[in-house]
């Protein structure tokens, strides 16, 4: 039995098919929904869990190369929330592009990781190192 770290098996499932430079979505409550991609559905009342929440369970056995996200999420967010953002990826590349442009990014992925955040464009891709 899993007594520390991540504890979903549906996750820990997703991550372990994760290889060097493939993808993983976080998602927001209302991103849309992709059929072809496997969704691990973790929402369940609003902001809990949060985007960077999920992000910081990860972290450990996930190795991040770089972050994709919307530009207008620096747009729409206050100075704090793109701290909180900034701070967790520390040297790791942010790269931010238009909304449309990231979602193009999403077929691609192996999985997407749905949480109950409503912080406006808290989308990320994430791209394995």
């Amino acid at each position: 039995m899993l007594k520390a770290g991540l504890l979903n098996p549906a996750m820990l499932s997703l991550l372990a098919r994760i290889r060097h430079t493939n993808t993983l979505v976080i998602s927001d409550r209302g991103f849309p929904f992709w059929p072809q991609l496997e969704t691990v559905d973790l929402s369940l009342v609003d902001n809990i869990p949060t985007v960077l929440q999920v992000l910081d369970a990860i972290r450990a056995n996930f190795v991040i190369g770089r972050v994709f996200a919307a530009e207008e999420f620096r747009v729409v967010n206050d100075a704090a929330t793109q701290q909180a953002l900034t701070s967790r990826l520390g040297t790791i590349p942010l790269i931010l592009e238009p909304h449309p442009t990231f979602k193009l990014r999403v077929p691609s992925a192996i999985g997407l990781i749905r949480t109950g955040d409503t912080t406006q464009y808290a989308n990320l891709i994430l791209e394995s190192a």
